[in-house]
């Protein structure tokens, strides 16, 4: 359990901290990388993932609940190597993400305090940590989530099998 816990906390710890400081760079005013666009922010939570997934490689590097409950429903008899698929050890790699995603969150709003303060625009600031339709329809918008959330785990699943062993 320990193993779970501080790998997933410090891996989604890492995720968050690199993704929302990466979105803070580019949409806060008075920031070196304001205005740098979307292929920044994506470049830049590409490698937030990345660095997330090496440090919490140990446990299968879940980093969100999402992937959490997909091995579950999958079948899988493991999370990982030796992690057995539990409810203990589903609650775990749950808090630990949970843990782990507020404190990359704080650290990113410390790192750029002076930022937030500065910045009269309450959607940027929300933009920072959490993502928002351009056209809102709930249907519309939930079916769209649906599927990126089915593709993220299926992919994660199939990477496990590669003949490279990428997953």
């Amino acid at each position: 359990m320990g193993t779970i816990f501080l790998h997933e906390i410090a891996g989604t710890a890492i995720l968050l901290l690199l993704g929302v400081g990466v979105v803070a760079n580019v949409v806060l005013t008075k920031t070196k990388g304001n205005g740098g666009g979307w292929l920044l922010i994506s470049f830049g939570w590409g490698l937030g993932v990345f660095a997330g997934v090496y440090v919490a490689a140990a446990t299968g590097a879940h980093l969100n609940p999402a992937v959490t409950v997909g091995l579950l429903v999958s079948g899988a008899e493991e999370y990982a190597p030796r992690i057995a698929v539990t409810l203990g050890t589903t609650l775990a790699y749950f808090a630990a993400q949970l843990i782990g995603a507020f404190l990359g969150a704080a650290l990113a709003w410390l790192a750029y305090r002076d930022h937030y303060q500065a910045e009269t625009d309450q959607g940027a600031i929300l933009g920072t940590f959490a993502t928002g339709p351009e056209i809102r329809n709930p249907l519309w918008n939930m079916i769209t989530e649906v599927i990126a959330t089915f593709v993220l785990v299926f992919v994660i699943l199939l990477f496990g099998s590669t003949p490279s062993g990428l997953g």
